[in-house]
Order: structure tokens, then sequence, then C-alpha cells
């Protein structure tokens, strides 16, 4: 069986590959990835997202891709936009019906691409990377181990590595998912809030052999802040008053019984006007009728601006609603629309959404 897409063809796979300064691990890198690729016996395409780099990398994942036409594809970006961009780059682009992720540092073994992809066949949606046993300096993994048990506290989703960048994905799993900010860390909890199937798998972690190491402590603090966004935008993104509700409420049953104690001073005939107490309890009401008006307001917004494929997620429908008008998930489509569709391709060849060949250089 061939491992390359033909032309016209849309692949089995897709591996998307974030890089920056990585030009001494890409070409061993490469040849791993596509003997991983080829073991699993199906028609294939590789993307490069070239993250800014100032290594050399640019020139080298031209040459690549100048070397593999109809399989290498390389998007270059202007500056250092971060892995949450390129990845959603790269998901874009994606023509597969199953999407891997790796990281270019030769960290992530490439020979275990065939067990994603049997995970994914086997009825998974999202198959994440757990690196077990980790060859990372103590400043890298304290800080991690840490962060996934917050993540895992607060998100419910029972992952024990949620910064492994090792992750497969089905198609239909990607389409709903939007990655931005630091939000590639917590792409299994976005896609277990829409009620994806989220597995998890003990990959083979290697040591860093090339380069060094694009994350540090810091990661930590901003992924701790990326966490409460995320909460907010699946657990509250359509009643947020919940979000500033409750903290008001506390806020303001502190208050209220301070200002009531205080109250019942003041009739005993006590002197309250200098008690730092009186400041406590008006601080704590205003601050609780400020957060559940916050609330109310956000709210008003979701009613305004809230989408259907924002409340719910469909796997599939059968029955008359084999293809309904007024939803947009993945379905499969009846034989009918699969005939019109091949005959309109007939009439009007449209180019794919991406070529692989094409090695777009940065002006």
């Amino acid at each position: 069986m061939t491992t390359t897409p033909t032309a016209g063809a849309d692949p089995e796979l897709t591996a998307v590959i974030p890089v920056y300064n990585e030009v001494g691990s890409l070409p061993q890198m490469h040849k791993e990835l596509t003997a991983g690729l080829a073991q699993t016996g199906r028609s294939y395409e590789v993307i490069y997202i070239n993250d800014g780099s100032s290594d050399g990398t640019t020139e080298l994942l031209d040459k690549i891709a100048s070397e593999n036409p109809g399989v290498v594809g390389v998007v270059h970006f202007r500056r250092n936009f971060g892995k949450s961009p390129a990845l959603n780059a790269g998901f874009e682009l994606a023509r597969g019906a199953i999407v891997l992720t790796l990281d270019a540092d030769l960290q992530d073994d490439p020979a275990m691409i065939p067990d994603f992809v049997e995970r994914i066949e086997a009825g998974a949606d999202l198959v994440s990377g757990w690196k077990q046993r980790r060859h990372d300096p103590l400043g890298k993994t304290a800080p991690s181990k840490l962060f996934n048990a917050v993540v895992r506290k607060f998100s419910g989703v029972q992952l024990r590595d949620f910064n492994c960048g090792y992750k497969a994905y089905r198609r239909e799993c990607i389409q709903e998912l939007s990655v931005y900010g630091g939000f590639h860390r917590f792409l299994p909890v976005l896609a277990g809030h829409r009620g994806f199937r989220v597995e998890e798998l003990v990959v083979n972690h290697r040591a860093r052999e090339h380069g060094v190491s694009k994350y540090g402590v810091k990661r930590f603090f901003d992924g701790i802040l990326d966490l409460l966004t995320v909460l907010m935008v699946t657990r509250y993104r359509t009643r947020p008053v919940h979000f500033f509700g409750i903290p008001g409420m506390i806020s303001g049953f502190f208050g209220l019984s301070i200002l009531t104690y205080l109250t019942i001073v003041k009739l005993a005939g006590g002197a309250i006007g200098t008690r730092p107490l009186l400041l406590l309890g008006v601080l704590l009401t205003l601050t609780a009728i400020q957060l559940i008006g916050v609330g109310l307001v956000g709210e008003l917004l979701v009613r305004t601006t809230i989408k259907s494929s924002e409340v719910f997620s469909v796997r599939h429908t059968s029955g008359f609603l084999s293809r309904p008008q007024s939803l947009s998930p993945s379905l499969p489509p009846t034989p009918r629309a699969d005939a019109l569709e091949a005959a309109d391709a007939e009439d009007t060849p449209a180019p794919p959404a991406v070529t692989p060949t094409q090695s777009p250089a940065s002006p």
C-alpha cells in the first residue's frame, strides 16, 4: 500500500509538527516521523509549522518540503507566536481523518504513531500521551506535576499529563476546538467538555539531544491563568452568573452579616463609626453587588451571542434527521448528497484547501 497521498485525494493521517529553533533535531525527526507514519500502512501528509525560528530551521524545512513533494508542507510564521497558534494553523490545514501532533525536539518517539492510530480507530476521539518516565530536569518536571494535579482537580478530566504534546485526534474533534493563547495544554479538557471520548496512552519519552528547552517555571503560572479561562469558556460559558454569582453570594453573606451585627451594636448604644469592621462589611457588600451585576451582564451577552454549536455537540443523527439543516456537526452524508457532491466536483473541480507540496516562505 502506498504511504503518500495521491493528487486530489485526502490523506488518511496528518502529522502537525510545531517547530521553533530545532535545526539540530529536524533531520532525524523527519526520518523517524515518516518511518512511524509508514508503519501504519496508511496515506499521510506532514505539516510543519515554523514558529518564527532564527537558527536555520527555515531553510532546512524548505529543503525537506522540496525533497518530499506531495507529502510535506511548511508554514512559516513571521515571528514566534507560540504553540497554540501553531497548532491552530496546522489544524486548519490538516486534511487527514486522524491528526497527530508531536514536538520536534525528538523527545516524542514517532515509533508509537501506530499505537495512537489504533486507539483512535478503536473508538477514542482524542488520545493524549503520558510521559510516565520523563527525562527532563527537576525544574521542568516538578512544576509540571503540580500543574497536572491542579488541572485534574478543577477540570474533572483524569489525565496524568496535560502538558504532553504527543496526541492524536479524530478530525471531528479538532473541528470543534478553538486553540489560542495557551489552550494547547487544555485540549483534552475542551474535548471532554464537548463530550468527546478522551483516553491516555503511556509514551516513550526520550532525553533531549539537541537545542534547549523552551519552557520553564513561568509556564506553570501561565497555565494557572489559562485554566481559569478554560473553566470560564467551558463550565460557565452559558451561565456566567454562576461563575461570578457564587463568590458574590459568599462575599454578600459575610458583608451583610457584619453589617447586621454592627446595626445591633448601634441600636444597643455602641459606637461603630470608627470601627474597621464597618469598612469591611461595606466593602464585602459592594463587592457582592459588583460580582452579581457582572454575572447578570454576562447573561445578557450570552443571550445575544451564544450559538447552538457552543451549547451542544452532535455525534450523529439517524432516521429522517440524517441530514438536518439546523445542525452543523460532522455527519455522514446521505447517498443522494454524495452523488450531488461528486457531480459538482466533476463539473467544477476545486483544489484542496491545502496542497502539501506548497512550502510558503516568509516574505
